[in-house]
């Protein structure tokens, strides 16, 4: 059995927008100058709280752990109340994951956004029935890049899978997809800052439609 393991923010949902404009309101909160789109979508990947640490840094904030636990827990009051108003599914995912599901495959999401926001996510725009295990940044003592991270999810989603794959956007995913000796498919958007044809992925993707005949010959061939 394969594991395939997907990305969430950046991959599956363009969720930047409702990232974003709560870091804003944390800010405003704090009386500090908001981030631009382009500024706030570099910053998403590597968890919440490092997204609240750098959007502090970007305002021009000394930021000690006090402040930082201070506006950490005013984003995710702020992001827990809108997780999914303004974000959006990107092309070809919903006919992806629903042709992966006819065919079987065991689907996993490991994410460096909390595991109760993931969920929450996942479940406004109905993409929790393909998934066998969501492991977010919060779950374990690890996060990606890290190799346990992505391995924990591989085998929550199939506990016996001889070979996994992660699908993601970004720096942060294919370090974790080395990190764990396994391949890794790259979509050429989502959020980074580095072109994605430099990061060393297997293999670049524009639409998630190229994903399921890809995979099967991916995995088969492996």
């Amino acid at each position: 059995m394969n594991a395939v393991i997907f990305d969430l923010d950046g991959t599956l949902i363009d969720t930047a927008p409702d990232i974003i404009n709560a870091l804003n309101k944390t800010l405003a909160d704090l009386n500090l100058a908001s981030i631009d789109d382009a500024t706030g979508r570099s910053l998403i990947g590597n968890g919440a709280r490092k997204l609240v640490e750098d959007g502090l840094r970007e305002s021009g904030l000394a930021v000690t752990n006090t402040i930082l636990n201070d506006a950490y827990t005013r984003f995710i009051n702020f992001y827990g109340e809108a997780t999914a108003v303004l974000s959006r599914l990107y092309p070809g995912v919903q006919d992806a994951l629903d042709t992966l599901a006819q065919r079987g495959f065991s689907m996993g999401v490991c994410t460096n956004k909390p595991e109760a926001l993931s969920i929450d996510v996942l479940k406004s725009f109905n993409l929790s029935k393909y998934f066998r295990a969501v492991v977010g940044g919060d779950t374990l003592p690890e996060k990606k890049p890290a190799a346990e991270h992505v391995l924990e999810t591989a085998r929550r989603t199939a506990p016996k899978y001889s070979r996994a794959i992660l699908i993601g956007d970004s720096q942060t995913d294919i370090s974790a997809a080395r990190n764990a000796g396994i391949p890794v498919i790259a979509v050429d958007y989502g959020y980074r800052t580095i072109p994605i044809t430099e990061l060393g992925a297997n293999v670049v993707i524009t639409n998630m439609r190229e994903l399921p005949p890809l995979l099967e010959h991916f995995l088969e061939s492996a």
